[in-house]
C-alpha cells in the first residue's frame, strides 16, 4: 500500500472514531487512553488495600458483620450515612429481601455495601482518573483480607446510559413486588436531583419526614401488581414492622443521606464521562496531528467542540440544574444532615456548599461540594479550566442562559464568594471575583 492510499486509510478510520464518540460514549473506555480495566487506580479503596498489604492497617473481624464496622472506621464512612434498599437489584440477590435489607453506607469517594449473612462485602470507590472502580471483600474471618478488583462484571449494570455511559454509579428506583423483585414490566426510574419526589426510592426503606409529598420508599406491590400505596410508606421514622433493625449498625435509612446520594451518584458520572471524553478527544486529534504532520500539541475542532459539550454537562449537574422543588420540608432521623454539613469547608461568613436547605432544594447553595473532591480536580485542564471559566461567568452574571434561571443574584454572589474563599484555583483564575 502506497504511502498516500495508508493515510487516506487512516485518516477515514480516525475520523470515523470521531464521529462514533462525538455521537455517544462508547465502550472505547477499555482500550486506550482510558484502559479502564487495567489502568492503575488510587482510589480510597486501593490505598487501604497497600496498607492492608503492607502491614500498617489491620482490619478486624466481628461476628455478625464482618469487616464491615472495621472498613468503615479506616475510609471514615459515618454510620449516619446508612440507607437500605430491599429490591433484588445488586450483586447478591439472593441475599436481599424486604425482612433482610441490603445496606449502603457512603462518604465523598466511597460506597459500601452490605448483605446479612452476605458472601462479600461490596465496594465502589472513585479514582481521580478513571472514575468509579468497583471491588468485594471475601466476609471470612480465616482469610487475609484481599480486596479483589471487578474486571468487568459490574459493568452490566453499572456502565449504561443510566450511568452516562461511562463506569458508574445509580440510584435505581422500581415497583418490588412482596420477595423484593423489581417488577419490570411497571418501569423503572433512575433518580438524581431533578427527579419528581413520587418516582424515588421505589424498593427501599426510607426514614424522615416529608410533609404532604409523596414517594415509593417502604412500599411493596400487592397481588395485583398495579396496586402500589404511596401513602403507606410516607413520613416513616420507625422500620421495626418491617424487619428486625437490630441486625443493622442503625435503625435508620435516612431520606436526607437518600437525597445526597442521588445528587452525589450522578455528579459522579458527569465528572467521570467528561474525564473520559477529554482524553479520548485529545488522543484522537493527536493521532490526526500525526498523520497530518500538524504541531503534535494542537487540539483540533472537532476536540473542542466535545470537550466544551463535556463541561456544559458537568456544569448543569454541579449548578443542579432542572433540580425538582420540593413543596414541603424535609428532615431525617438519624443526624446525617449534621454530619455531612460539618465536613464542609466553610468561607469566611461559615457558608458552605453543604449547607442544607431542605425547604424548596435540597442545598442553600446550589453548586455541588464535589468541586472540592479529586475527581473534579483530576479532570484534564482543558476541561476543569473550562468548567471553572464558565462557571465564573454564570456566577458574575454574565450569562443568563434560561438553564441557570434558577440561580438569583443572590445566590449567584454567594456562592461566588464561597468559592473565592475556599477553592483556591478558581480565585487564582479569577482573582477579579473576590467580592469579600
Amino acid at each position: 500500500m502506497c504511502r498516500t492510499l495508508g493515510i487516506v486509510v487512516a485518516l477515514l478510520s480516525v475520523a470515523f472514531t470521531l464521529v462514533r464518540g462525538a455521537n455517544a460514549q462508547q465502550a472505547d473506555f477499555e482500550r486506550p487512553p482510558i484502559d479502564y480495566l487495567n489502568a492503575k487506580v488510587n482510589d480510597p479503596v486501593a490505598r487501604l488495600a497497600e496498607k492492608i498489604a503492607a502491614g500498617s492497617v489491620t482490619l478486624e473481624y466481628d461476628e455478625g458483620f464482618g469487616f464491615l464496622k472495621s472498613v468503615l472506621e479506616h475510609l471514615d464512612v459515618p454510620l449516619s450515612s446508612q440507607t437500605l434498599v430491599f429490591s433484588k437489584t445488586s450483586l447478591q440477590l439472593s441475599r436481599i429481601s424486604p425482612t433482610r435489607p441490603r445496606a449502603l453506607y457512603f462518604n465523598d469517594d466511597v460506597y459500601v455495601g452490605f448483605c446479612q449473612r452476605g458472601d462479600v462485602l461490596e465496594f465502589a470507590a472513585t479514582d481521580a482518573k478513571q472514575g468509579a472502580t468497583f471491588y468485594t471483600l471475601k466476609q471470612d474471618r480465616d482469610a487475609v483480607p484481599t480486596f479483589v478488583r471487578d474486571k468487568g462484571g459490574c459493568l452490566s449494570c453499572h456502565a449504561s446510559s443510566r450511568t452516562q455511559n461511562v463506569p458508574g454509579y445509580l440510584v435505581r428506583s422500581v415497583f418490588p413486588d412482596r420477595s423484593g423483585r423489581p417488577l419490570l414490566g411497571n418501569g423503572t426510574f433512575t433518580t438524581d436531583h431533578t427527579s419528581d419526589f413520587r418516582d424515588r426510592w421505589g424498593g427501599w426503606y426510607v426514614t424522615g419526614r416529608h410533609g404532604s409529598m409523596r414517594h415509593m420508599g417502604n412500599t411493596l406491590c400487592g397481588e395485583d401488581d398495579t396496586d402500589f400505596d404511596r401513602e403507606s410508606g410516607a413520613n416513616r421514622t420507625d422500620l421495626n414492622d418491617k424487619f428486625s433493625v437490630d441486625a443493622y449498625l442503625t435503625p435508620h435509612s435516612d431520606i436526607v443521606a437518600l437525597m445526597v446520594l442521588e445528587h452525589q451518584t450522578q455528579m459522579h458520572n458527569a465528572m467521570a464521562a467528561a474525564n473520559y471524553e477529554t482524553r479520548q478527544a485529545l488522543h484522537q486529534s493527536y493521532q490526526m496531528n500525526e498523520l497530518l504532520d500538524r504541531p503534535a500539541d494542537h487540539i483540533s475542532e472537532s476536540a473542542q467542540r466535545r470537550i466544551a459539550s463535556s463541561s456544559e454537562r458537568v456544569l448543569k449537574h454541579l449548578l443542579m440544574c432542572d433540580e425538582f422543588q420540593l413543596t414541603d420540608s424535609v428532615s431525617g432521623t438519624s443526624g446525617f444532615a449534621t454530619d455531612f454539613a460539618e465536613r464542609g469547608k466553610k468561607d469566611s461568613r461559615g457558608r458552605s456548599l453543604r449547607d442544607l436547605d431542605l425547604k424548596t432544594r435540597v442545598f442553600q447553595y446550589p453548586c455541588s461540594y464535589l468541586i472540592y473532591s479529586p475527581a473534579f480536580a483530576g479532570l484534564p485542564d482543558e476541561v476543569r479550566l473550562k468548567v471553572l471559566g464558565r462557571l465564573h461567568e454564570i456566577l458574575r452574571g454574565d450569562d443568563d442562559s434560561p438553564e441557570y434561571s434558577h440561580l438569583s443574584p443572590t445566590m449567584r454572589r454567594a456562592i461566588l464568594e464561597i468559592l473565592v474563599d475556599t477553592l483556591p484555583e478558581f480565585d487564582s483564575l479569577h482573582p477579579s471575583g473576590n467580592a469579600s
